[in-house]
């Protein structure tokens, strides 16, 4: 019953689109040529768009949320906590964009005021339930206390200047708002490009012990490595496409803030760390490899052998 369901959750969700027509063809010889369609922090119209247009932007914008989500869910091949967080959170977004649609129509055919704050919390409160499934999903167990090998730190001190530029640009709208219901929602996005500004500075921290390896940022576990599940390990370019921060999602896991990354195969699936020199990376997990008995290391990948180092 839950394998069914877990394969019928993603075609479901493909029905926003129909639903999404209906809502507009119910009313659409009552909707007028320019339809009111963005509003203000306050509820006012201040965007307009015709008829027909009206109704292919909120199409393409479920298509486009509807393709990201079903490449990444398609990606987690298990049925664990990342899995319906993702899930939750593609529902929730579909049904803020349903409760969108039905807000603009009422305006439009009845002067309806619109409520954003509903909207905004809904979405905010989704990410951060999903940020906190998805960071305690692959954490494992502590590792067992043992005496500190090395310490590295992999930290982007300009990304975190870069965020908190919307850091700024929400504290103004919850200062300048009156609406309680839309303050709270700029409070949530407040915090969240806090916490990402602050954990961008400190960067993540990778302790390794005879143990293991240990990833922190802010203080905060990721991730636990035992030595004993670290089956090879090497230095690899990273692509930029891919993303920066904490990325992956099922039986991979980057953390990452650069072009350089050692890859760590484990019993587990795969990890790679971020660093500007990712020989020191190799040299640490060496180390760990003397003191828990086994030396088996594969070579650098030759991409990076032939490049200097930054």
């Amino acid at each position: 019953m839950k394998d069914q369901l877990h394969r019928a959750v993603i075609p479901l969700a493909w029905l926003a689109l129909p639903l999404t027509w209906l809502q507009y063809h119910a009313v659409w010889d009552r909707l007028p040529a320019h339809v009111a369609t963005h509003f203000n922090a306050a509820g006012q119209a201040n965007g307009w768009m015709t008829r027909d247009t009206a109704l292919v932007f909120p199409l393409v914008l479920a298509a486009l949320l509807l393709t990201v989500f079903t490449v990444i869910l398609v990606r987690v091949r298990n049925q664990g906590p990342e899995f319906w967080a993702l899930t939750g959170l593609l529902y929730v977004l579909l049904a803020v964009l349903a409760y969108a649609n039905s807000s603009i129509i009422d305006y439009n055919l009845n002067g309806a005021a619109i409520q954003m704050a509903p909207v905004l919390i809904a979405v905010f409160a989704g990410v951060f339930v999903v940020l906190a499934i998805f960071l305690s999903a692959r954490r494992g167990a502590s590792l067992p206390a043992h005496v500190v090998i090395a310490e590295e730190v992999h930290a982007a001190r300009g990304w975190a200047i870069i965020f908190v530029v919307p850091l700024f640009a929400e504290l103004v709208v919850l200062w300048t708002v009156p609406n309680p219901g839309v303050r709270f929602a700029m409070g949530l996005a407040s915090l969240l490009f806090l916490l990402i500004a602050a954990a961008t500075w400190d960067g993540f921290h990778y302790v390794f012990t005879s143990a293991g390896v240990e990833i922190r940022t802010l203080s905060f576990r990721l991730r636990s490595i035992p030595a004993t599940h670290i089956k090879s390990y090497a230095a690899e370019r990273w692509n930029p496409l891919r993303g920066y921060g904490i990325r992956g999602v099922g039986n991979s896991r980057a953390y990452v803030w650069g072009n350089n990354v050692v890859r760590i195969q484990t019993t587990d699936g795969e990890v790679f760390l971020g660093h500007n020199e990712p020989q020191r990376i190799i040299r640490d997990l060496d180390a760990i490899k003397q003191f828990s008995g086994t030396t088996q290391k594969p070579a650098l990948s030759p991409a990076l052998r032939e490049e200097p180092e930054l």
